[in-house]
């Protein structure tokens, strides 16, 4: 049965692709057979595999940082928002169409789906080592978490420990850091396992003050603050995060002498060890240790 963690953020946006990401690449180069797993995405595009099912293009990505290759259990809960502004949408299960639906019809079908959920992790679980797990948004949008299927109600299902990240460029660290641990319940707050400071700018050490008061307040530790960079991956999500972007975007950019898969490899290695040298290694093995 595979060792899970699971990153959770304080807000869309802060990065949490790009560090479960770099998760899988860390524990992809460290010998460990890894897979990404989100229970539930929504965008406006997908990914298409050869046989004609669909997934979320980040878990598609994440898997290649994984040298995998997509697989919709990695996605098993697909909600692609209408293009004609309406709040309908097009409900994936395990890659197959079920139709589609408004948010009262989706929400009587959620439990169902949510069960579809666990399953696809328990196969993915009995297939590798590791999995990474991505949340979605903030895990206290109090007036949206009855239901949660994606972010502390899918780490209380699998008993996944969670790392919090946040993203200092925008400001409000504290209070995002603090705000999101005291809001969470007795029972979910008990599951954060780390605190991961991203997107900083400027000399780490001269932090070392916000991390004691980071530490104190939200009685978890810091894993690791993260110096900003610019990241080069491609993401088709509806929200891109922290600086990914569109395949077609990113294409253009890139020489046509280099071929597009080599490049998105060796910025998976790059990425990775940019995380790799600003993270506690031995404390993230330990929080990883306890998601067996």
């Amino acid at each position: 049965m595979a060792k899970t963690i699971m990153v959770q953020g304080t807000a869309s946006g802060v990065g949490k692709s790009v560090f479960a990401a770099a998760l899988c690449r860390i524990f992809t180069q460290d010998g460990f057979k890894t897979a990404p797993f989100k229970s539930q995405n929504t965008t406006a595009v997908f990914h298409l595999l050869n046989d004609g099912r669909k997934m979320a293009r980040s878990q598609a990505i994440a898997a290649y940082a994984c040298k995998s290759n997509p697989d919709p259990d990695m996605n098993p809960i697909l909600l692609i928002m209408s293009n004609d502004g309406s709040t309908k949408i097009e409900v994936i299960i395990n890659g197959e169409s079920m139709g589609i639906m408004n948010r009262h019809e989706y929400n009587e079908y959620k439990k169902q789906a949510f069960e579809q959920a666990v399953a696809s992790f328990g196969r993915l679980a009995q297939s590798n080592d590791v999995v990474v797990i991505e949340g979605a948004g903030s895990p206290v949008e109090l007036n949206l978490n009855k239901g949660d299927i994606v972010n502390m109600g899918f780490a209380k299902a699998v008993n996944a420990p969670v790392l919090l990240v946040s993203d200092i460029l925008r400001g409000g660290v504290f209070a995002s850091l603090y705000g999101t641990v005291a809001l969470l319940p007795e029972d979910e707050k008990c599951l954060v396992k780390g605190l991961v400071i991203n997107k900083f700018k400027g000399n780490t050490a001269s932090f070392k003050d916000g991390v004691r008061i980071i530490e104190e307040l939200c009685a978890a530790p810091v894993l690791g603050v993260i110096p900003f960079t610019d990241v080069r991956l491609e993401d088709e999500d509806s929200l891109t995060d922290g600086g990914l972007k569109t395949k077609q975007s990113l294409e253009r950019e890139i020489s046509s002498s280099v071929d597009y898969n080599d490049y998105m490899q060796s910025e998976f290695d790059r990425i990775a060890a940019h995380f790799r040298a600003n993270l506690n290694m031995p404390k993230l093995y330990e929080v990883l240790n306890e998601g067996a």
